[in-house]
This record gives structure tokens, C-alpha cells and sequence, in this order.
């Protein structure tokens, strides 16, 4: 199994941070937190730290119960499980306005079913799990929004397990393509072969061909 770092370096909160007004804006855009009136912002706000990954730094380790929320400003992020084999699957990549959670596994109490790594050099505003839930059972709007797109995250993992199944190589890269067109450019080969599991000289050779 690939090992991967924690994060460990600074991590300032927003009004500590130089581009605080930025980051605030991003924040504001995000998936879930733009359905937040200004006040409610400004109350998440001082909960939120933000941390600087690398590429392969993780948020959240599987097997974990110290979990976090996490908001992306810049970067990807990755699902990870890896079996007891040491043999990885990535369920999904989420990106900047996008969140990564191990929410049902805290509210279910149980350990962190996958990791959350960083695939790029990535920005993330993190808080810990138990204060995000605590904080949406103060405002019932909002936690039914995210419980809403959780949904759609699931639902999106189960259909990307399907599809590996059910598809041939060629396949598998014009589901993505086709899904998640954005993603193409910026993953690595390496990822991106990872999530269709394919080998990247397969992934190569499908493109040289134009079979894709």
C-alpha cells in the first residue's frame, strides 16, 4: 500500500491568514457553504483552519475516528480505500468549491471507512467533524442541503463501482471524460489510470490509437 504523510505544518486560522479575503470569497462559493446567510458564515468561520497539503499529504487516514470536514479552495483531493490486502481503489476526486467528508461514518461511529489525500498541491479549510455536525444541527437549512449532495457523492461512487465493472477500458475513459471533463487536464496519468483501473501504458496506448 502507497504510504502516505499527515499533514503537520502550520495551520492558521482565516483571520490569521495573509489572504484571508480570498480565501473568504472562495469559501462563500463553495458547493454548501454558499447556501449560508453572511452572519452564519462569519460564525463558521473562526472553527475553520486552513492547511497547505503537498501531493500525497492526508486529511483523514481510513481506520481513523479523528476525522475532519473539509473544504477545498485549490487543488484535488481523492477517496481512498485500500483493502486488507494493501490493494487501493479511488472512489472519486473532488476539487476547488467541492467538500470531502467521512460524515457518515461519525454520525453511523464508526472508523473512517476511506482515506482523504491530497492528489495536487492543495488549499483546504478543515474543522473537526464532530464541530461541522454541531454546527448543522444549528441550522437546519444547511444540513439538509448537505445531506442532500452527500447523496449525490454516493450515489456517484456507487455508479463509478458499477461502471467499472460493467465497462471495457475505452469505456471507462469516455464515462469520464463525458462525466467529469474538467478533471482530465489537471489529474496525473498515474491518478487518473488508478480510478479506472487501467495501468497508465494502457491509458497511453488507448490515446495513441485514438481510441480515445
Amino acid at each position: 500500500m502507497v504510504k502516505y504523510s499527515k499533514t503537520q505544518p502550520s495551520r492558521p486560522t482565516i483571520a490569521e491568514h495573509g489572504e484571508r479575503n480570498v480565501i473568504r470569497l472562495q469559501l462563500a462559493q463553495n458547493t454548501v457553504l454558499k447556501h449560508l446567510s453572511r452572519p452564519a458564515l462569519a460564525e463558521l468561520e473562526p472553527q475553520l483552519v486552513i492547511q497547505e497539503c503537498g501531493k500525497g499529504d492526508c486529511l483523514v487516514f481510513q481506520g481513523d475516528h479523528d476525522m475532519a470536514q473539509c473544504f477545498i479552495l485549490d487543488g484535488i483531493l481523492k477517496r481512498v480505500v485500500a483493502s486488507p490486502s494493501a490493494k487501493e481503489m479511488i472512489l472519486r476526486f473532488a476539487a476547488e468549491r467541492d467538500f470531502e467528508t467521512s460524515y457518515a461514518a461519525w454520525r453511523l461511529h464508526t472508523p473512517a471507512p476511506y482515506s482523504i489525500i491530497a492528489v495536487t498541491k492543495a488549499r483546504v479549510a478543515t474543522m473537526p467533524l464532530p464541530a461541522w455536525v454541531a454546527f448543522l444541527d444549528q441550522h437546519a437549512a444547511l444540513k439538509q442541503e448537505f445531506e442532500y449532495q452527500l447523496m449525490g457523492v454516493m450515489s456517484e461512487v456507487m455508479a463509478h463501482t458499477i461502471t467499472l465493472h460493467l465497462l471495457d477500458a475505452p469505456g471507462r475513459v469516455h464515462r469520464f471524460m463525458r462525466k467529469h471533463a474538467e478533471f482530465v487536464e489537471r489529474l496525473p496519468k498515474k491518478e487518473l489510470a488508478a480510478y479506472l483501473n487501467i495501468s497508465p501504458e494502457t491509458l497511453s496506448r488507448l490515446k495513441q490509437r485514438g481510441k480515445i
